[in-house]
């Protein structure tokens, strides 16, 4: 459009017959050069809110024809000025052409290899969700309930005993165990939130954060298990929180923060910690290189 009005309005300038070009003024044609010119500027270059200017340009009127003499020669000096003045105005606004062009390229060059890099993404396969299984184990890496029936990925059904925290943290358990970490959790964070004061909302906790954890995602699974901790401290999978919360963080390389994980397992819980467990966080700070 800017290529297009340009050359329009110099078009026009140039298609001026030969003969009035001849015979008018110097003065008025410089005058009409510098009318179509603020007319170009105008319509290229719209300043303020954006609204399109109507252009100057309008048929050209009757000039009158002066009788010929020798102008003075300020005149002369004053028109030159003004043609030099607009030679370098119609310079600038075909260099600011020339830039907004050029960098129109690289956006549409950037925005090409974007959309290439996007498309390169959406069209891989996604990762499998590899589960995390912390150094040894603790005593709940056994299932954490009984396997129900009905467990299979292809259909979980839950469970109607009329014991709402009950069935709703079993529901919560079949679809982790069919690795539908997704629906687990929406399940089991409704279990806690319905029933807190259950002995199955720590389960429910807990198993939330196995799910993320599973999942890969350990930052999120670290708020999980550290919520159970400070939710639910005298709940049955407290302890457990505290020692998977402490495998979330070295899988977040934060294996300092993880040693304080362990030592406060140790401090809360150990004399009611089996003996296996004790076992596995001792395992767990020596891979996490505690001092």
């Amino acid at each position: 459009m800017t290529k297009f009005l340009l050359g329009t309005a110099i078009a026009a300038t140039l298609a001026t017959p030969a003969l009035a070009q001849r015979d008018a003024p110097l003065d008025a044609r410089v005058g009409k050069l510098e009318s179509e010119m603020r007319a170009v500027q105008r319509k290229v270059f719209p300043g303020g809110a954006g609204t399109m200017v109507e252009p100057q340009i309008a048929p050209s009127a009757p000039i009158t024809v002066e009788a010929e003499g020798v102008p003075a020669s300020g005149a002369i000096t004053d028109l030159t000025a003004r043609v030099t003045s607009l030679e370098q105005q119609l310079a600038s606004m075909t260099g600011q052409i020339e830039q907004n062009q050029y960098r129109l390229r690289q956006l549409e060059e950037q925005f090409n290899e974007y959309r290439k890099a996007t498309d390169a993404k959406l069209a891989a396969p996604p990762p499998s969700a590899t589960p995390v299984q912390p150094v040894g184990g603790p005593d709940v890496t056994v299932p954490e309930a009984p396997e129900p029936a009905g467990g299979s990925a292809a259909n979980v059904t839950k469970p109607s005993t009329g014991d709402g925290a009950e069935d709703g943290y079993l529901y919560g358990f079949r679809l982790w165990e069919a690795k539908r970490y997704g629906e687990a959790v929406t399940a089991l964070k409704k279990v806690v939130a319905d029933f807190p004061k259950s002995r199955r909302a720590s389960y429910a906790q807990n198993l939330i954060g196995r799910a993320y954890l599973d999942d890969g995602k350990p930052s999120l699974a670290s708020i999980a298990f550290y919520d159970n901790y400070k939710k639910f401290p005298d709940g049955e999978r407290a302890p457990d929180s505290l020692y998977y919360l402490g495998s979330a963080l070295v899988k977040l390389d934060k294996a300092g923060d993880a040693c304080k994980v362990y030592g406060e397992l140790t401090d809360v819980y150990g004399a009611k910690i089996s003996a296996k467990m004790k076992a596995d966080v001792a395992k767990a700070r020596i891979a996490a290189k505690c001092k």
